[in-house]
């Protein structure tokens, strides 16, 4: 959903951007404290800014100065948090705009409210409301990807529809087009970022439980179904012990 460089009126450009400015910022402190306070989770941001690259860098075209895509955000807000995946998202949006042409600089600020703020808000706003209802990891982590990908989604059809409002029918009329073509190539990209996250999770509980764990994604009855499949003894022996 990238929209691309020059494509937004410049007061649109302007807005967005002082909108997202505020959330990147607090992301940045953020950020800077978990990587001094636990610096081994270094890596794994590495990982989720590098899924974020890759997948958001899979773009199909769409509406007119504007593309679809996977976005990647749901597996690093799970992780760590909405603000982190701010600056992730941010920087994400930054390198494709100066390397790849994809985006752009005057359209940073409204890419990044989309991908980098509404999206990983939205999943992971949903992913722990599946969490306590009850539901597995998994389910949880599905629909926080799949909310992350289709909300970002629905941010760039207004913001597309607040810049170029239909003549006839203004901006209701502009957001039902623009949603409408989204939606074509969106929601199956959804459902399949959705699935690829669970994939990438489920490989995460096996070779970063501990780290999982400290992060919050791991619950008490995740920990012991993980310990079942070796990728925890430690939570075993305590569990043992204490009986």
């Amino acid at each position: 959903m990238h929209i691309a460089e020059g494509y937004l009126p410049p007061w649109h450009a302007v807005a967005w951007s002082a909108a997202a400015a505020p959330f990147v910022v607090h992301g940045v402190r953020k950020l800077t404290r978990e990587v001094r306070e636990h610096p081994e989770s270094t890596l794994l941001l590495g990982a989720s800014g590098a899924f974020t690259f890759v997948l958001s860098a899979l773009k199909i075209p769409s509406v007119t100065g504007s593309c679809s895509h996977p976005t990647g955000t749901g597996l690093g807000a799970i992780l760590f948090r909405p603000p982190i995946m701010a600056v992730l998202g941010t920087l994400t949006l930054l390198f494709q705009a100066l390397l790849l042409a994809h985006g752009g600089l005057t359209t940073l600020g409204a890419n990044a409210f989309s991908m980098a703020i509404v999206g990983p808000g939205a999943g992971y706003g949903v992913y722990r409301l599946v969490r306590r209802s009850g539901a597995p990891l998994m389910a949880a982590v599905f629909c926080g990807a799949f909310v992350a990908d289709l909300s970002t989604y629905c941010v760039t059809s207004v913001q597309l529809a607040l810049s170029f409002p239909d003549p006839a029918t203004g901006f209701a009329g502009a957001l039902a087009k623009f949603g409408g073509i989204f939606a074509l190539t969106q929601i199956p990209l959804a459902v399949s970022e959705g699935l690829l996250t669970v994939l990438v999770m489920r490989l995460l509980t096996r070779s970063s439980a501990g780290e999982l764990r400290r992060l919050g994604v791991l619950t008490r009855l995740a920990d012991r179904a993980a310990t079942a499949r070796g990728a925890d003894r430690t939570e075993s022996e305590q569990e043992e012990t204490a009986r």
